[in-house]
């Protein structure tokens, strides 16, 4: 299938939240109605990229996978269409976290790949990736407090959002996430 694009982005090797950097500038440089093409090899960036479309406005056309490299297709919106991005307000710190830790009624929500997950993670932390977040809300309990991480804060803020607009109220994200996580993890075996 060969699809008619305006601009390509090279986002492969890069983690989150790169490829989404790269994507935004890329859309300020476009005009409405081009389409714009993002080549990555992160795997998270399939949920990355259609959640953070949706959440701007901008239409997520699809992706192509051809072998390692994965490749988004997205139509940049015009003016009226286009949202302003909104971070999800409620945070909490790593220390703050830290001693939440073992609370009854507390769930660390680990919005990360699966692979990033397995390779360390929160103990007891529960492993949802953002892509999969509307398909299992009810596996979520809305009375619990969530404190959703990711490795840097993108994921775990579209997914704050998705939880919030789903009636989830005692929910915040995880300020500075895995990358800077300083407290205890474990592997999957």
């Amino acid at each position: 299938m060969s699809i008619q694009v305006d601009e390509v982005v090279d986002a492969k090797g890069l983690a989150c939240p790169m490829p989404i950097v790269k994507t935004k500038k890329a859309m300020d440089q476009i005009k409405p109605g081009e389409v714009l093409e993002v080549e990555a090899t992160d795997k998270g960036s399939l949920a990355d990229i259609q959640a953070w479309a949706k959440s701007t406005g901008h239409n997520y056309i699809g992706s192509q996978e051809e072998g390692e490299v994965l490749k988004h297709y997205i139509r940049k919106a015009n003016a009226e269409e286009i949202k302003d991005e909104v971070k999800y307000p409620y945070s909490i710190s790593q220390e703050e976290l830290k001693d939440k830790l073992n609370t009854e009624g507390v769930v660390i929500l680990d919005t990360r790949e699966p692979a990033e997950y397995a390779f360390g993670h929160i103990p007891g932390a529960v492993s949802i990736p953002l892509g999969e977040i509307e398909d299992k809300l009810d596996e979520l309990n809305k009375d619990d407090e969530i404190y959703v991480i990711c490795r840097t804060e993108n994921r775990s803020n579209m997914a704050a959002n998705i939880l919030s607009e789903n009636g989830f109220k005692n929910v915040k994200t995880v300020t500075k996430g895995m990358a800077c996580w300083e407290g205890a993890t474990e592997k999957n075996s």
